[in-house]
């Protein structure tokens, strides 16, 4: 038996054969009244873009209500809140939403608005998890509970810059300005 190192092996690039999404970017259809494009790249350590990546959010919809039977004030009607989107050669990806409301948060409180992503990529063996707030809700994302757990030079690393007809940030898995991900 030899003590030498195995090679590596990195997960995928598989995203766009096993994880399709019927509706795919899109929460809403294109054109929908009040329809927003949230998008931005993703970024490995060096600043190259990541092409084969997945870009998964989840979220309320505009009046802060889920799609879960579990959401107490009822679940909005015909608004599911999932996109899938795979990133383009360049890292680039995008979805077509709604800007979601503030929701509840546990201790009584309101979070900000925000959209929860789930990010998958090669060379990771679990999803890396965070959040994009939206940089024109300054008031509620000062007050916002998860947001106020990260140190203050962490924090604009999950919001998302205005920009016209949406909303654009970059997801950087590591080094300078790395998105801040949460353990789950």
């Amino acid at each position: 038996m030899s003590r030498e190192t195995t090679p590596s092996q990195t997960v995928g690039p598989f995203f766009t054969i096993g994880l399709l999404w019927e509706d795919g970017p899109f929460v809403v259809p294109d054109g929908t009244e009040g329809a927003v494009r949230i998008g931005g790249r993703v970024l490995d350590g060096a600043g190259d873009p990541v092409p084969d990546a997945l870009v998964e959010t989840w979220q309320a919809d505009p009046d802060g209500r889920y799609d879960h039977p579990d959401d107490p004030r009822g679940r909005p009607d015909g608004f599911r809140g999932f996109a899938r989107c795979t990133t383009a050669d360049d890292g680039r990806w995008q979805i077509v939403t709604r800007k979601p409301g503030p929701v509840p948060a546990a201790d009584g409180g309101t979070q900000a608005p925000h959209l929860a992503v789930s990010l998958f990529a090669r060379g990771l063996l679990n999803r890396l998890v965070t959040r994009i707030y939206f940089g024109d809700e300054v008031a509620a994302n000062a007050a916002d509970p998860v947001l106020g757990l990260l140190d203050q030079d962490r924090r604009d690393t999950l919001v998302a810059g205005p920009v016209e007809g949406g909303y654009e940030i970059d997801l950087r898995l590591q080094g300078a300005r790395e998105t801040a991900f949460f353990r789950i």
